[in-house]
């Protein structure tokens, strides 16, 4: 393992330059793409911090690319909807501003807020049924097109090319190296002598991850959406390491769960052991959608709060004001750069539980000797 992480940086090392650069223009572009009604109404009133933050993490109908003056550029997405009176599709923009269209509208506060609700005959607000096409799932699409791309490009490369003619270098270099890691280092070696079924899944898994990762730290379009960081996503991951492991689990895997090798008394009458082990299918599943949502949703929101600060201490003089904006923009650079190796490291994780998990399916039967 520590010789293709050699490797992947000796790949990289020669762009250390152009790496401090990066950051440098991403400190700075996250300036740029802060909300700037935030410079229109600072002197009208106090900064909701939770607003620009939670505005940026959250889904949307819409892509909201900035805010130049008074106008506001953003990408109208599908909306389609089904109520009592059938199906509707328009563009969100249709829904700006708080407007209605077709007796829909966007909740601006209550439980519902951000969502789209409609009245129904009895005059009660309720959420239609909700198939639009959001900022999320537009990310999701234009990711899984750029892996989709990136993995046929390096099998173009090997197509047109033996084994002994040529050594991969670059991207394709960098693909291969980070293959062959989570293939031997990982899936292999997580799940034994069947790793070769599996194999596939886990290394889609991994780069699909991967790249909604790196993608969500890019502050500009098509980047920036918080596709890992939404619960719903993270929660399909999950699920299906869930359906892996346990449709694929053997029998003496079943057999451990539910009439484990514990003594007799933990099992009868009161089923204790057998209850934490059927407990732990479920368990196990959970800890994977949390870890990965959490740890994403925070480094967006850390980001942010720091970028946030400019703003909220501009009251406070020139002084105070430019010190804090200087230490928001190296923090912000620091977080930015940092989050890139979380991106890589959640990316693992998740690989190589779902590889353990489904490894720990994989037991077979005690021979007796």
């Amino acid at each position: 393992m520590r010789k293709v992480i050699d490797h992947i940086f000796k790949r990289i090392s020669g762009g250390c330059l152009k790496w401090h650069a990066t950051c440098l223009v991403i400190g700075l572009t996250l300036l740029w793409l802060t909300p700037s009604q935030v410079h229109a109404e600072e002197e009208k009133q106090d900064i909701d911090v939770y607003e620009i933050v939670f505005g940026h993490i959250e889904d949307a109908y819409e892509w909201h690319i900035t805010d130049i003056g008074s106008a506001r550029i953003s990408i109208p997405l599908p909306v389609i909807l089904h109520d009592e009176n059938g199906w509707h599709c328009f563009l969100s923009s249709r829904l700006e501003n708080g407007a209605t269209y077709e007796g829909f509208r966007i909740a601006s506060e209550g439980d519902y807020k951000g969502k789209i609700i409609t009245t129904n005959k009895n005059g009660e607000e309720v959420l239609p049924v909700d198939l639009s096409i959001t900022k999320n799932v537009v990310a999701l699409m234009i990711n899984s097109a750029i892996l989709v791309i990136i993995m046929l490009s390096c099998a173009s490369w090997y197509k047109k090319r033996t084994v002994c003619e040529a050594v991969p270098k670059g991207g394709v270099g960098a693909i291969e190296a980070l293959t062959v890691m989570i293939y031997d280092d990982v899936i292999k070696s997580g799940i034994g002598e069947n790793y070769k079924r599996f194999a596939p899944y886990l290394l889609t898994v991994f780069f699909f991850i991967l790249v909604n990762n790196l993608m969500g730290l890019i502050p500009f379009f098509p980047g920036g959406a918080n596709v890992t960081g939404n619960i719903a996503v993270t929660m399909v991951l999950a699920v299906c390491t869930f359906l892996f492991t346990n449709i694929c689990g053997t029998r003496a895997y079943w057999k451990d769960i539910f009439w484990p090798e514990v003594p007799t008394w933990l099992k009868v009458p009161v089923p204790i052991m057998p209850f934490i082990e059927f407990f732990g299918i479920f368990t196990k599943p959970f800890a994977l959608m949390i870890r990965l949502f959490a740890n994403i949703m925070a480094g967006h929101a850390a980001i942010l709060s720091l970028v946030s600060i400019i703003f909220i201490t501009v009251k406070a003089g020139a002084v105070i004001n430019g010190s804090m904006t200087v230490v928001a923009v190296l923090f912000g650079i620091f977080m930015n750069a940092l989050e890139v190796l979380v991106a890589f490291i959640q990316a693992y994780i998740f690989t190589m539980l779902s590889s353990v998990f489904i490894g720990l399916a994989q037991v077979k039967p005690e021979t007796n000797k």
